[in-house]
C-alpha cells in the first residue's frame, strides 16, 4: 500500500496551547510531503455585531475589525511563522463567520487534502451546549481530518503524568 501524499495541508488554529501543539503535526506533514501549509484562523461571528452598526459607538466597527485582524496577524507571527523553515510553502488565512462552515468552505475552494486541528476535549454540559469545532468538522468533512488531542492527554496515555 502506498502512503498518500498531502500536498495541501490545512491547519486550523484558535491560538490556544493545544492548537500550538497540533501545529507541529500539520507542519510536519506539509514539510514531509513538500506540500503547502495553510494556516487558518476564523474570527467567530457574533450575532450582536449585526446590531452594533445600528448604534452610535465611539469606535467605528470597521476600525474594530481592523484591530482584530492586526491582532490575529501578530499571533500568526508569534505562534507559527517563526517556526517555519525556509523552503516550506505556507499561506496565512483569516476568515470571519461560523468556524466549521468557514473551514470546510475554504478546504473545498482550495482543494485541500487533509485538515489538521487540535481537539480541546470538551465534555459534559459545555459539549452539549457548544459542541466542538473539531467534532463538527469531523462529522461534516468529506476529506481526512487529523485531530490532535491536548498534549496533557497524550502524556497521560504514555504514562508521563
Amino acid at each position: 500500500m502506498e502512503y498518500p501524499k498531502y500536498k495541501k495541508v490545512l491547519f486550523c488554529t484558535d491560538f490556544s496551547e493545544n492548537a500550538d501543539y497540533a501545529f507541529e503535526y500539520a507542519y510536519g506533514v506539509a514539510k514531509r510531503d513538500e506540500g503547502v501549509l495553510y494556516i487558518l484562523h476564523v474570527i467567530p461571528h457574533n450575532p450582536l455585531q449585526d446590531y452594533a452598526g445600528r448604534f452610535e459607538i465611539s469606535v467605528p466597527l470597521a476600525k474594530v475589525k481592523k484591530l482584530i485582524e492586526e491582532d490575529v496577524r501578530r499571533k500568526f507571527r508569534e505562534h507559527y511563522l517563526e517556526k517555519i523553515q525556509e523552503g516550506v510553502a505556507f499561506d496565512i488565512v483569516i476568515k470571519s463567520g461560523r468556524e466549521d462552515d468557514e473551514i470546510l468552505e475554504f478546504a473545498r475552494q482550495e482543494g485541500v487534502d487533509i485538515i489538521v486541528m487540535g481537539s480541546h476535549g470538551i465534555t459534559g454540559i459545555a459539549r452539549v451546549y457548544f459542541g466542538s469545532v473539531a467534532e463538527k468538522i469531523i462529522r461534516r468533512s468529506p476529506l481526512p481530518v487529523f485531530t490532535i488531542p491536548c498534549k496533557k492527554k497524550l502524556e497521560f496515555a504514555h504514562g508521563r503524568v
